[in-house]
């Protein structure tokens, strides 16, 4: 009679922590970097992509750790 495998909870390691804080700076940075482009914009190519200045107004002034 074979024993279906026992599942193991793994426990956060240096490296598992290391990889989510290196996850968490590169998300900060891409946000950083397209809500700066999304700011030079203007309103005719604000209106192109489906969005208002006051809109991209908004999200500009979001900081980096709000998605």
């Amino acid at each position: 009679m074979s024993r279906a495998p026992t599942l193991v909870r793994a426990t956060p390691t240096a490296t598992g922590l290391l990889r989510a804080v290196i996850d968490t700076v590169v998300a900060w940075s891409v946000r950083r970097r397209e809500r700066a482009m999304l700011a030079r914009l203007d309103s005719h190519l604000l209106r192109d992509i489906g969005l208002d200045p006051e809109t991209a107004a908004v999200e500009c002034a979001k900081p980096i750790w709000q998605p």
